[in-house]
């Protein structure tokens, strides 16, 4: 009798893999979702620590996409893509790419078997990887906030301009040294490591329970537009007010101390970016732009997860001899 051969085991994939993969899906993702976060950074800085909000220029996120559009066209509504495109590649990159070392991991650290879906390693992992992925990304985040809130027509905020992002990196360097460039990190982490707890977790405990239990199959679309889109409300609710006082502490107008240091004129931290906001303009400030958010963070999350499901299974048939 012929003996059978038996199929080659799948390699698993590195974390160089992954994080390309999963950033690659991100710039995807990001291309739509780009115009809902500019409407998000003009709405959040509106009324900026004016008793009461002040006199609205928006009304709405709708009616901030109408005047973006009307005055600046496709270049206003899609102000800040490049950097975008490069902080998604950090970030996403990150976020996907080390998320399951990490976790797989930090489960061996507490004696667990590698592949146990826990909640809690889950949170930590997801956190962990995020705040890797901010603190890489923080310059290209920071240059695309302050080129998001720059409007010639109907400013809202302290006004930045540059011509692009190569022009904003060298003229913050060149005021600001090194410490302009990671201003508005201690933000950035809380803000993406409070998102990225919930996002992946949710996200597979959401895909999970949908197979288990025999909802929908594992590797359909539908079940990765389910998943992605439970996942994209709760990153939504966990981090709505740290990004409100990221896009304030990185667009805040700086001034140079006697000693030499330049610091913000209105925040000198997160914390003391929300207890002012909510001092001044109320609690309900901590939720502006909220609306515009969630058309950001939706279909971006929901367009992140399923190309980076369909791109991984895409790369793993692509390579050779894991064909399946």
């Amino acid at each position: 009798m012929a003996a059978t051969s038996t199929p080659p085991k799948p390699r698993q994939m590195n974390v160089v893999e992954t994080f390309f993969l999963g950033g690659l899906a991100a710039c995807i993702a990001v291309t739509f979702s780009n115009p809902a976060e500019v409407m998000k950074t003009r709405m959040q800085l509106q009324g900026e620590l004016v008793k009461g909000g002040g006199k609205k220029v928006y009304q709405n996120v709708f009616d901030c996409f109408g005047k973006t559009w009307k005055h600046e066209g496709i270049k206003g509504i899609q102000r800040g893509l490049p950097p975008a495109y490069a902080y998604q590649l950090l970030l996403n990159g990150s976020r996907l790419g080390f998320y399951e070392p990490f976790r797989q991991n930090i489960n061996r650290a507490f004696g667990l078997s590698p592949k146990d879906q826990l909640p809690v390693t889950s949170v930590i992992a997801g956190a962990a990887s995020g705040a890797v992925g901010a603190s890489l990304g923080n310059p290209l985040f920071l240059i695309k906030a302050r080129m998001q809130a720059y409007s010639p027509v109907l400013p809202v905020g302290a006004q930045h301009y540059y011509k692009h992002s190569w022009d904003a990196l060298s003229t913050i360097y060149s005021r600001e040294g090194l410490r302009g460039m990671v201003r508005g990190i201690d933000a950035a982490i809380l803000r993406t490591a409070m998102g990225s707890s919930v996002q992946l977790p949710t996200y597979n405990w959401t895909k999970n329970q949908l197979v288990s239990r025999g909802i929908l199959p594992a590797n359909s679309v539908l079940t990765y537009l389910a998943s992605s889109s439970v996942s994209g409300v709760c990153v939504l609710l966990m981090m709505q007010p740290a990004d409100t006082a990221l896009t304030r502490v990185y667009n805040q107008p700086t001034q140079k101390l006697p000693n030499g240091r330049i610091v913000g004129t209105l925040y000198k931290s997160p914390i003391d970016c929300l207890w002012k906001t909510f001092k001044t303009e109320g609690p309900l400030a901590w939720y502006k732009g909220s609306t515009a958010h969630f058309l950001r963070i939706a279909p971006h999350t929901i367009i992140t997860l399923t190309a980076n499901d369909i791109i991984l299974n895409l790369y793993r048939r692509l390579r050779h001899g894991e064909v399946q």
